[in-house]
């Protein structure tokens, strides 16, 4: 039986300690297929994930990180969606497919890589191929590794459940993965952008990105920049990626029957707002669990249509990976990746 090695902790805490381990991989039998791991990308959840465990059941030790993309080396016997060779990408929630979310009112559903499920931070991984998609043909395996997570929540908020079209204002928050890949998705859906930070830097290259308006969060009320600059409109679809009494200002910026998609946990997990503008404007208030493999398949498609390039702040080898957990938590522009 084959080998691999892996990152993994064996406690969560501030303090998890991270070490390189091994294992036995299991045997590649009945749809499985056994891939090879070419590059992870990270996400704040997965800090999130080690230092807390987020209340989930965590099987120690535990592999960190949802987002990878590969090549596919061998298949079992009644495997049919891919072959050796195919380059692949993970899905976040492995058992959602297409439709309405899983799980009931009382057990919402949460059984994700890299939480539930171990996650890809290892050099081979023995699976189900329906726990993967296609790659897109038009990047490399760092690019593809970030659109599992953040490329397909960016796609959720706005394509598959907001419905965006030409000429609709996006509101973007900050600069981190979900952020620029709304902004990139955005502007190929031919939206009006506008973004916010509190670094002018980042805002230049922001711009340079794609976005038509930079508004600084340290030089005034952003809300009201934004007003000023659609002349009290508002923006149509607001990517809410602060989190906690943030979601005020998001009902603040949004403008009548607008939307709102509550994706980020920065500023804490309970979020709070006025009701006035909640009542008065009648906006869609909806959260974004990432999104399902149909969808992802989607967003595969549009980025080999569209030539869309992920933004990957900087690229480290797997033995760096507690150097690209500490580039995370700077706060990157754009995604940290992990190649092999």
């Amino acid at each position: 039986m084959q080998k691999t090695r892996q990152w993994q902790i064996d406690a969560v805490g501030p303090e998890c300690q991270l070490t390189i381990g091994e294992r036995m991989l299991e045997p590649i039998s009945g749809n499985r297929v056994l891939v090879r791991t070419e590059a992870v990308s990270l996400n704040f959840r997965d800090r999130l994930v080690m230092e807390s465990g987020m209340g989930l059941p965590l099987q120690f030790p535990f592999v960190p990180a949802s987002d990878m993309a590969g090549v596919v080396e061998a298949v079992g016997p009644e495997a049919s969606r891919f072959k050796p060779g195919d380059r692949v990408i993970s899905t976040f929630s492995p058992d959602w497919i297409d439709g309405r979310g899983l799980g009931d009112a009382r057990t919402p559903p949460y059984k994700t890589r890299g939480g539930f499920y171990p996650g890809v931070l290892s050099q081979y991984t023995v699976l189900s191929e329906e726990w993967y998609s296609r790659a897109p043909d038009t990047l490399d395996a760092a690019q593809a590794s970030t659109l599992p997570c953040a490329g397909l929540t960016a796609w959720f908020a706005l394509i598959e459940r907001g419905g965006l079209k030409a000429g609709d204002k996006v509101l973007v928050q900050g600069t981190g993965g979900v952020a620029l890949f709304g902004l990139q998705i955005a502007k190929a859906h031919g939206a009006e952008v506008f973004i916010t930070s509190g670094s002018a830097e980042k805002l230049e290259r922001a711009v340079a990105l794609g976005a038509d308006h930079a508004i600084n969060r340290h030089e005034g009320d952003w809300v009201e920049q934004l007003y000023q600059l659609t002349g009290g409109y508002g923006a149509d679809h607001v990517l809410e990626i602060v989190g906690g009494p943030h979601l005020g200002q998001a009902l603040k910026a949004v403008a009548i029957n607008g939307r709102i998609s509550v994706i980020g946990v920065f500023e804490g997990f309970e979020v709070s707002g006025p009701a006035g503008p909640l009542l008065l404007k009648a906006p869609v208030v909806q959260g974004i669990s990432v999104g399902h493999r149909r969808a992802l398949e989607d967003l595969v498609r549009a980025i080999d249509q569209t030539r869309l390039k992920p933004l990957i702040d900087k690229r480290y080898a797997f033995d760096e990976f507690p150097e690209a957990l500490d580039h995370l938590y700077r706060g990157p522009f754009g995604k940290v990746v992990v190649e092999f």
